[in-house]
């Protein structure tokens, strides 16, 4: 029994030892490194304290005296600075308008479109051997095309069939000189196509120019006063279109190129009142001729038309009217005939300005458009040119549109 209990002693001291042995060691493996010297660097540069810093200690500089010290010279008084003379601008040239004599003989070649479709066209036709029925109902179809109208064009036919037949033989010259004859008839080369310009005792000569929008109105009455101008005369501008917006300034911009004054008023305000300012100044300035530039109204709206109306009546009482130039574009053909009819009906019309003659517009227009009004066109369009606007010669028109 002893030596059990001896035994189991043993055994414990030898587990005991064994425990320490293994504490140990695990302890040893547990422990820090050693730690390394520190590096130590230079000491930064001395620079300037930052906000926060401690300032340097501050280093004496040498110091001078009061006569050390060098005084700047005094500066030199600057000198006086002489203003150059204002140079006034001067205004720019005024445009010499070109003659209007013989103008439409310069500009029959922008007829050329309206030669082709009337009188190449009926030179064509009446030149064949045989002159049937049916040549004459081509010959006749020819001029309705040209916006000759139905009354004028069955008087023409009929008096080339009475012509042709008794001339018997047609050579090209004589076909040229019997057409050139009936057309210029037709178009009636005994009307005065004057326009009446020329002051009178009352006062200087008023011209209205009246028109639907889009014809061309304004431009028209610049072009006009060009006319005039070249032909020596003196020019007041009204500017009575109130409505279209920049009106007044493109027919200011006309005025200011040949020396015409022009008289407006505020955008929307009233057109007659204008009206009447314009011929006030230009009896003031001892002018020769007042262009009155009016509204460009719908021929369909009968309160406009009157407006129209009182435009006239109001100008009428510094003296009479001497002209209303009705501006028709004679692209529009027959819907322009429309336009003249209710135009008529509210004031006098005296005669007639054809714009857009040089484009696709049919010569026979002319014609037609005389005839339903019964007063002379006047004035042809012929370009986009500020020269453009000729005063209307039947002779030199027939001959343009004959051709050579």
């Amino acid at each position: 029994m002893e030596f059990v209990i001896l035994a189991v002693v043993i055994a414990v001291v030898a587990v005991a030892a064994i425990a320490g042995l293994v504490v140990s060691g695990r302890r040893r493996r547990q422990l820090p490194p050693k730690s390394q010297a520190p590096v130590i660097t230079a000491p930064p540069t001395p620079r300037e304290p930052a906000v926060g810093e401690e300032a340097a200690p501050p280093t004496e500089e040498p110091r001078r005296t009061v006569e050390e010290v060098e005084l700047p010279e005094a500066e030199a008084e600057p000198e006086a600075v002489t203003v150059p003379e204002t140079i006034e601008e001067e205004a720019p040239a005024l445009e010499v308008p070109e003659p209007t004599a013989g103008r439409l003989v310069r500009l029959r070649s922008r007829l050329s479109r309206s030669q082709n479709s009337l009188g190449k066209g009926l030179l064509s036709l009446l030149s064949r051997e045989h002159l049937d029925e049916d040549t004459w109902e081509e010959i006749e179809e020819t001029l309705l095309t040209a916006d000759v109208g139905v009354a004028p064009t069955q008087e023409l036919v009929e008096s080339l069939r009475t012509r042709v037949k008794v001339l018997g033989t047609r050579t090209p010259d004589e076909l040229r000189g019997l057409l050139r004859e009936e057309l210029v008839e037709l178009v009636g080369k005994d009307a005065d196509r004057t326009v009446h310009s020329t002051k009178h005792a009352e006062g200087p000569a008023v011209v209205l120019v009246v028109g639907v929008n889009g014809v061309g109105k304004t431009t028209t009455t610049g072009k006009l006063a060009r006319v005039l101008v070249a032909d020596g005369r003196k020019v007041v501008l009204g500017a009575a279109d109130t409505f279209r917006a920049a009106a007044a300034d493109q027919l200011q911009t006309w005025g200011e190129r040949v020396g015409a004054r022009t008289v407006r008023g505020p955008e929307g305000g009233d057109p007659a009142s204008i009206a009447f300012d314009a011929v006030k100044e230009g009896i003031a300035e001892g002018a020769d001729t007042v262009l009155v530039d009016t509204a460009g109204r719908l021929h369909t709206k009968t309160g406009l038309m009157d407006e129209l109306g009182k435009v006239k009546r109001v100008v009428e009482k510094h003296g009479p009217v001497d002209e209303v130039l009705l501006v028709l574009d004679a692209t529009t053909g027959q819907n322009g005939l429309i336009q003249a009819r209710v135009f008529a009906e509210v004031v006098d019309i005296t005669g007639i300005v054809l714009t857009k003659l040089d484009g696709t517009a049919k010569g026979g227009i002319v014609v037609a458009v005389q005839r339903e009004l019964g007063v002379p066109v006047k004035l042809i369009g012929l370009g986009e040119g500020a020269d453009d606007l000729a005063p209307f010669e039947p002779g030199a028109f027939v001959d343009a549109l004959i051709g050579d």
